[in-house]
């Protein structure tokens, strides 16, 4: 499967990524598909700039160019950025920019266990597994069974199944199981009301603690998600929002005019108005417009349990301190 393991020719049963003039298209390698008869006929793909057989795909290299009936594209190996950009969008989908600071922010390394709540349509989750492989396992929830199913079958069409466990489970209301206690070393929530799954997170996490992130697009729900995580005992709290800013280098052509006159006293400023030569510089140049917002990513930290224990007693004490100090001045 080229979603497994990285290959060097396609097989049947592989998913391509097709590259034509700057657009992107996952192709399904199969000699044969169904139409809508239900009969077996050749499974051709059709592009902007002509047909493909599919067929023609088997056992050629991973990064050549191929020929269509109008034109020509590249056939790429795909991994999780390029599934982003060609998936079936079953929900709105995370990309790259927030994909890779949530990945970063959650200490994920191979061998990690992660759970997802809000699988969508497993942009995300590509990612995730990809990180935590060859040992780790990604455990993802969704809402919607239809959704669960769908994206339960994708992965083992992908090869993923064995790092994978996609469910149907409406984990604000039910939590993440009895199967998951403990067990997590981080936790991410895309969900309506995340601060609603915070004690849910922190029954899955290890006792030795781990990490927390959520996605939200509303500051509102950023401030109850802060809040919840504080009065639960998570620390280094902090909301942050990604946006790529794409420099492009390019050359611009710069008329020059000849000043050496300047350096001969009895000169009398004989400067034309046209150039007199042009010169050509490799410059760098900002976009004419800059992405706009898409979500707040809040992270946070949750300690080891004996560091929990700890904070909660000197919170206690703190509070019966202050209660202490109110009852004596109402004495007086």
């Amino acid at each position: 499967m080229s979603f497994r393991n990285y290959q060097d020719k396609i097989n049947e049963g592989d998913t391509v990524i097709l590259y034509i003039s700057n657009n992107l298209y996952a192709i399904d390698v199969q000699r044969e598909i169904k139409n809508k008869k239900g009969e077996l006929v050749d499974n051709v793909f059709q592009s902007p700039v002509g047909a493909l057989k599919v067929r023609t795909l088997i056992g050629v290299d991973y990064g050549s160019r191929v020929e269509l009936s109008k034109g020509w594209g590249h056939v790429l190996q795909p991994t999780p950025e390029l599934w982003s950009l060609t998936l079936p969008h079953r929900t709105q989908i995370l990309y790259t920019p927030d994909i890779s600071m949530i990945l970063l922010q959650l200490d994920l390394v191979p061998g990690s266990v992660v759970i997802e709540a809000g699988t969508g349509s497993g942009s995300l989750t590509h990612a995730l597994i990809r990180r935590v492989r060859p040992h780790g396992h990604v455990h993802t929830f969704d809402f919607h069974e239809h959704r669960a199913k769908l994206a339960q079958e994708e992965f083992e069409a992908h090869g993923l199944a064995d790092f994978v466990s996609a469910k149907h489970r409406d984990v604000l209301a039910d939590g993440f199981g009895e199967e998951l206690k403990s067990k997590a070393d981080a936790v991410f929530l895309d969900l309506p009301s995340p601060w609603i799954g915070v004690p849910h997170a922190l029954a899955a996490i290890k006792d030795q603690g781990g990490r927390f992130c959520s996605f939200s697009p509303c500051i509102e729900q950023v401030q109850r998600t802060c809040l919840t995580l504080e009065e639960h005992g998570f620390q280094e709290v902090s909301t942050m929002e990604v946006l790529q800013t794409e420099v492009k280098v390019t050359k611009r052509t710069i008329p020059v005019r000849d000043l050496s006159f300047l350096k001969q006293k009895s000169s009398e400023c004989p400067v034309e108005e046209k150039p007199n030569s042009e010169t050509s510089y490799v410059v760098g140049t900002w976009p004419q417009s800059t992405p706009g917002h898409t979500g707040y990513l809040t992270v946070a930290t949750l300690p080891p349990v004996f560091a929990r224990n700890k904070a909660k007693k000197s919170k206690i004490e703190t509070s019966e301190e202050i209660s202490t100090e109110n009852g004596n001045k109402g004495v007086l």
